[in-house]
C-alpha cells in the first residue's frame, strides 16, 4: 500500500507544478514543445543509455519475462484489430496499442518494486523487454506510418538506427554485452542529461492538461476506454491466467508478473504522441485514466496475491 501510494504521490506533485507553470505561462507558450524535444531527443536517449549500459541482460531471457511479453503482445493485439477493423490508421492504432499494453515500469515501477515486492530490481526485466523491443519496434512503426513521401527500401531498413530513444537503448544494450565499462568522467554527463527525461516528461504531461477538456469527454471516448480497459483490467488477467495455468508460477513469482502487468500506461508514451503529432489525446488521457484506476487495482492485486 505504501509503495503504491508513495510513487504516484511522487508524480501527481510534478505533473501539478506542469499544470501551474502551464497555466500561469511562465515558460512562455512553447513550453510543453520544448520539454517534449528535451526529453525525446536528448533526456530519454541518455537515460535509456545508462540504464541498459549497466543492466544484466540474462534478465531478458527469465521465465517471468515471457509472461509480461505474452500478455503485452495479448492486449496489443486485441487494440491493433480493433484499429484495423475501424480503420484508425497505423500511426494512430500503435500509440493505442502502447496505451494498451505498455507499463510505467521506470518512475512507478521502481517505487512500487521496492515497497510492494521488495526488490526493485524485479521490475528491470520488464524494463528491459520494453525499452529493447518493444521502444524500436513501435518508433519504427511510427517513423514509416508518419513519414511524408516514399522511402527507399534501405532508408527503411536504417529507420531504428535514425530514432533517438531506440538509438540510446540499443547503444547501452551493446555496452552491457560487450562488458566495457565506461570511465565515470565520460559516464557523469550523460547521466546527468538523463535524471531530466522523466520530470521534463511529467511537466510536459502537466503543462498539457491546461485547457484540456475532462477525459472521457471528447471524441476520442470509446478509444479511450478501450485501451484503459485492456491495460488496467485487461493486462494483468491476461498476465494471472498465463502465470498461473501456463507458467505454473506461484507466490510471489505470481505478485512480481501479475503488479508489474497492473501498472498504468507510462508517461513517456505522451511524449511519443506529441512528437510524432499522433493520438496526442489519446495519450494524456489514457495515461491520466489508466493512472487514476491503477490505484485500487494496484491495492487489490497485492491485497489477493500478497
Amino acid at each position: 500500500m505504501q509503495g503504491v501510494l508513495s510513487g504516484f504521490a511522487v508524480i501527481a506533485v510534478v505533473i501539478g507544478v506542469g499544470y501551474v507553470i502551464g497555466r500561469r505561462g511562465y515558460l512562455g507558450g512553447q513550453a510543453r514543445d520544448v520539454l517534449t524535444k528535451l526529453a525525446f531527443h536528448v533526456a530519454s536517449p541518455a537515460l535509456l543509455f545508462t540504464l541498459l549500459a549497466e543492466a544484466d541482460l540474462s534478465l531478458v531471457f527469465s521465465g517471468r519475462l515471457l509472461v509480461t511479453a505474452l500478455s503485452t503482445a495479448a492486449v496489443a493485439g486485441v487494440f491493433v484489430a480493433v484499429g484495423v477493423v475501424r480503420r484508425w490508421g497505423v500511426a494512430r492504432t500503435t500509440i493505442g496499442a502502447l496505451c494498451s499494453s505498455y507499463v510505467n515500469s521506470g518512475n512507478l515501477g521502481i517505487p512500487i518494486a521496492v515497497y510492494v515486492l521488495g526488490d526493485a530490481s524485479l521490475v528491470a526485466p520488464v524494463l528491459l523487454f520494453q525499452l529493447v523491443m518493444v521502444t524500436p519496434v513501435a518508433l519504427t512503426i511510427l517513423d514509416l506510418a508518419t513519414a511524408g513521401e516514399k522511402q527507399p527500401l534501405w532508408r527503411r531498413l536504417l529507420t531504428p538506427l535514425r530514432n533517438p530513444v531506440a538509438l540510446g537503448s540499443l547503444a547501452g544494450v551493446a555496452v552491457a554485452a560487450s562488458g566495457v565499462e565506461i570511465p565515470g568522467p565520460v559516464m557523469d554527463p550523460v547521466t546527468l542529461i538523463g535524471n531530466m527525461a522523466v520530470p521534463a516528461v511529467l511537466l510536459a504531461f502537466g503543462i498539457s492538461l491546461r485547457g484540456s477538456a475532462l477525459p472521457l469527454r471528447g471524441g476520442e471516448r470509446g478509444t479511450v476506454l478501450l485501451a484503459v480497459a485492456l491495460k488496467s483490467v485487461g493486462q494483468p488477467v491476461v498476465a494471472w491466467a498465463l502465470a498461473v495455468g501456463v507458467f505454473g508460477l506461484r507466490g510471489a513469482q505470481l505478485l512480481d508478473v501479475v503488479v508489474t502487468s497492473a501498472l498504468p500506461a507510462a508517461q513517456n508514451l505522451f511524449t511519443y504522441a506529441s512528437s510524432y503529432r499522433v493520438g496526442e489525446t489519446l495519450a494524456r488521457e489514457a495515461i491520466l485514466v489508466s493512472t487514476l484506476l491503477s490505484v485500487p487495482v494496484l491495492v487489490v492485486v497485492a491485497a489477493v496475491l500478497g
